[in-house]
């Protein structure tokens, strides 16, 4: 592992950035008040500054600025009316089912006001007993509402000086997940590769990939700054997102047997020194991402050229040794490999031409996409959104009404005398923080909020009662936020910890010499939080992920019909529409990963609302391949030459009739028969099969030309790729229509074929 490059990718991210600002952004108002001995009078200053903080996600700069002032808003009427009820039963169990339900409601409208509900309902929490405000609610609430306007001000302040700056980050971020997904490919090349394994790690890169593709898409076509100027740097951002979205297909187009191919090539080196390859040109990708990432120019790491012409020397000597007519096929399967190898090879050396800066292309640089097409959906905010979600029918409002639910548990638990709760806020907190809509995700942060906080708390009481130098425990301070706000997102249990390390700093700070009551009420309120939330969660109204399988099978089922039919077009002499290819290809991407990421969560529900797993798990990995083998065929369709050998018509036919089988049956309808017999059509594809003999026979007479142009390949090469990616898409579909038929034959009895 190279630990500087890995050191790089962190510190260069925007988690990073975006937590050393909030954290600064907190800290130094902390400091300033502490000077003047006024920290713990003004303590709800730096504390409205971090929930506002929290709640910025993401995205463009009008987006980010509007949801902040809602945050404000929000925040400080929660914070208002909870200290004007405070100590009033009723009042205060009708304010939390009124927040409660608002605040989760609002998700339906995203996820930048599904974190502005979720922070506004911990503000309730903190300030539903009045703790905090004391005796004059009025100044306390000015102080809060002066916090929060604090960190909008920073934001502004930073945006206007770096208005590229998050983009550049999220952009550099995308192609550190294509130099993982490379990564991962290579290991296919390796010795006696895990398949099974590999393919999971495959498919679970493609779900992050596809989240982050759709942040950036909505953060980069909707900041005007990139979309409108004709900046220099705005022009570049938006041509190596493009490249970027470029690169993720020629990755996904090396899909091969790769068992055909380890036992074709067992006795030879050359897969291992294409596993070696792959890896260099992974390490290039992530430079670029580490470049973009720390806004500077990226350079390349080592020779590509030279490297690209070693493994082309190598593949040519073992052709020229080893092709005989009963290895012909498997060298055309290789030469394809190496091909894509070298296509990779030269975009990536084309990104980093755009890197060098170039005025020129920058000035030229013009899309001709219509980029409102390429965005992800979002519901408007208006109030028909909100009104049609008021159902049990609706995901939204049964979370709401299991949140609502825990939240009034977790407060009237607080008020049990017997277990004297010292801290009722970290009860409603933590329900907060580990009650989401999927019953997997409840469970999974459930434990990892439980382990974090033991071990977080273990550590801080350990510093706390052998460190008593106060500037190294606010070093240490500093450090648990940084590292907190930095892995909130990819790394649950490490943000809890650090979480709970910095709480522990704070109040040791606030009320020193208190470390064991914090230490008790912490594990305590975290324990009783947790089960809590464990049976709301699986009791009330639960969602269970098998419930929406079917809705996403149809959509990539949709999705990959049309994406075929896209790279069919060019073949079929249709007009090939690039900006409508590229839609298809988005939508088909996006679908697979929906439909593998609520499978993955399905993994982690109860076992008897895991109905028809393996069926679905098929399903998943045959989308996944035709997706794939469709990526492949495109790289065909994307050039001037003509193919007409390939039957173009009765392969789409054929190809298209099993897909729109798989549909019909998702939908529970009887198959016509027009698509039965479509897809037992015969291509007529039987010039290639000539021209394969007549090659074979031409090496049977030592006809082999020993040729060293890595950039050409022979037609007939082509030709066979083709024909053969074109069988393994029907294959594919074919066996998923039989997948489909097993599970519709769970619950009804459906025509075989």
């Amino acid at each position: 592992m190279n630990y500087s490059s890995e050191l790089k990718k962190i510190v260069t991210s925007q988690y990073v950035y975006s937590s050393i600002r909030i954290t600064l952004a907190t800290v130094i108002p902390c400091l300033v008040l502490s000077y003047f001995g006024l920290l713990k009078d003004y303590f709800l200053f730096p504390l409205g500054t971090s929930f506002v903080a929290l709640t910025d996600q993401p995205g463009p700069f009008i987006r980010r600025r509007n949801s902040l002032t809602f945050a404000i808003f929000c925040f400080v009427v929660v914070a208002s009316i909870a200290s004007l009820v405070k100590g009033i039963i009723p009042l205060v169990i009708l304010e939390i089912i009124a927040f409660g339900m608002f605040f989760s409601l609002i998700g339906v409208y995203g996820q930048r006001l599904a974190a502005v509900g979720s922070l506004a309902l911990v503000v309730l929490a903190i300030f539903i007993d009045g703790h905090l405000t004391g005796a004059n609610i009025l100044k306390s609430l000015l102080i809060f509402a002066s916090g929060c306007i604090w960190f909008l001000l920073i934001f502004l302040i930073v945006t206007t000086i770096q208005p590229y700056k998050l983009a550049s980050q999220m952009i550099g971020e995308n192609y550190l997940q294509l130099s993982e997904f490379l990564k991962i490919k290579a290991n296919f090349y390796q010795k006696n590769p895990d398949f099974d394994r590999l393919n999971t790690q495959i498919i679970a890169k493609q779900i992050e990939i596809k989240n982050l593709q759709e942040e950036t898409r909505e953060t980069v076509f909707k900041t005007r700054t990139i979309v409108n100027e004709s900046t220099t740097i705005s022009r570049l951002l938006m041509l190596m997102f493009l490249n970027s979205m470029d690169l993720h297909e020629k990755l996904m187009t090396s899909e091969s047997d790769y068992k055909k191919l380890q036992q074709s090539f067992e006795d030879s080196t050359i897969l291992v020194q294409i596993h070696d390859y792959l890896n260099i040109l992974s390490e290039e990708i992530a430079n670029i991402g580490i470049s973009l990432q720390s806004s500077t120019r990226a350079k390349p790491i080592f020779n590509l050229e030279a490297r690209s012409q070693d493994l082309n020397i190598h593949y040519f000597e073992l052709r020229n040794k080893a092709m005989n007519p009963d290895t012909l096929e498997n060298f055309m399967i290789l030469r394809q490999i190496m091909m894509r190898i070298n296509e990779i090879t030269k975009e990536i050396n084309e990104i980093y031409k755009v890197f060098a800066q170039n005025v020129k292309l920058a000035k030229s640089l013009s899309t001709g996409l219509d980029l409102k097409k390429f965005l992800p959906k979002e519901e408007k905010l208006n109030f028909k959104v909100l009104r049609s979600n008021i159902s049990l029918t609706s995901s939204h409002f049964r979370h709401a009404i299991r949140i609502t639910t825990a939240l009034l548990l977790g407060y009237l638990v607080s008020l049990l005398p017997f277990l004297m709760i010292g801290h009722t806020y970290w009860i409603l907190i933590t329900i907060v923080a580990i009650l989401k809509p999927a019953y997997s995700i409840t469970k999974q942060r459930n434990l990892l909020r439980f382990y974090g906080t033991v071990v977080g708390a273990v550590i801080a009481y350990a510093i706390l009662y052998y460190v008593h130098i106060n500037a190294i425990l606010f070093a240490i301070l500093l450090l648990s936020m940084i590292l907190c706000f930095s892995l909130l997102k990819g790394r649950y249990f490490w943000a809890v910890l650090f979480m709970t390390m910095y709480i522990f700093m704070s109040f040791n700070f606030l009320n020193p010499g208190n470390i064991n009551v914090i230490f008790k009420d912490r594990i305590v309120d975290t324990i009783i939080a947790g089960i809590i939330a464990f049976l709301v969660s699986y009791i009330v109204l639960p969602v269970w992920e098998h419930t929406q399988n079917l809705d996403l099978m149809k959509k990539s089922a949709e999705c990959n019909l049309t994406y075929f039919h896209s790279v069919m077009s060019k073949f079929l002499n249709e007009d090939f529409d690039l900006e409508d290819y590229k839609v298809k290809r988005k939508n088909a991407i996006i679908s697979l990963a929906n439909l593998s990421d609520n499978f993955q969560r399905m993994i982690s529900d109860p076992k008897n609302q895991q109905k028809k797993l393996e069926v679905v798990h098929q399903f998943v990995a045959t989308s996944h391949l035709i997706t794939a083998y469709t990526a492949s065929l495109s790289q065909y369709s994307k050039n001037d030459k003509k193919y007409p050998e390939i039957d173009s018509e009765s392969w789409t036919k054929k190809i298209e009739a099993e897909m729109n089988q798989v549909f019909v049956l998702l939908n529970d309808e009887k198959i016509p028969e027009t698509l039965r017999m479509d897809s037992r059509l015969e291509p007529e594809d039987s010039s290639i099969e000539n021209l394969l003999v007549q090659r074979k026979s031409e090496l049977l007479e030592n006809e082999i030309f020993d040729r060293r142009d890595p950039n050409k390949i022979s037609h007939l090469t082509e030709l066979k790729n083709i024909h053969d990616v074109l069988e393994l898409i029907y294959d594919v579909a074919k066996e998923q229509r039989k997948v489909i038929q097993t599970y519709r034959a769970e619950t009804t009895t459906l025509p075989q074929s």
